[in-house]
């Protein structure tokens, strides 16, 4: 896809490729800025032009789509980076079910030996109702 670049006052730049972000890397006219996104900052240029670039975004229920496009004079879009944002909201869902289950777990753990219910339910024989 494309590697994010700053300039040497941290100044956004236009996103270039993984080759030439690997080659300004290793002749030492660029530093590692950020990982993630992976950013690099090039040492020796102050600045430059920049295209106009649009960001186009997907929403879904789990997660939303990002794209990152490069916006030239004719139709044609060239996609520099996409990305995917996971929702916290399934996450709390998750958590929230997780803690129901141990807590549905503690309390059933005791009940392994307690006597059955189930036969002290029956009347003894010749049992009359009160009203009667």
């Amino acid at each position: 896809m494309a590697v994010f670049v700053l300039d040497k006052h941290k100044r956004p730049l236009m996103p270039c490729s993984e080759k030439r972000a690997r080659l300004l890397l290793a002749r030492g006219r660029a530093v590692v800025h950020k990982r993630y996104p992976f950013t690099i900052r090039l040492k020796d240029r102050v600045s430059g032009e920049t295209q106009p670039l649009r960001l186009g975004i997907d929403p879904g229920s789990k997660t939303t789509g990002l794209a990152l496009m490069r916006e030239p004079d004719s139709q044609q879009r060239h996609v520099l980076c996409l990305f995917e944002l996971i929702h916290r909201g399934f996450q709390i869902k998750k958590a929230l079910q997780q803690r129901a289950a141990f807590r549905r777990r503690r309390r059933s753990a005791n009940l392994r030996y307690r006597a059955p219910r189930f036969n002290n339910r029956t009347k003894p024989k010749g049992w009359l109702a009160p009203s009667l």
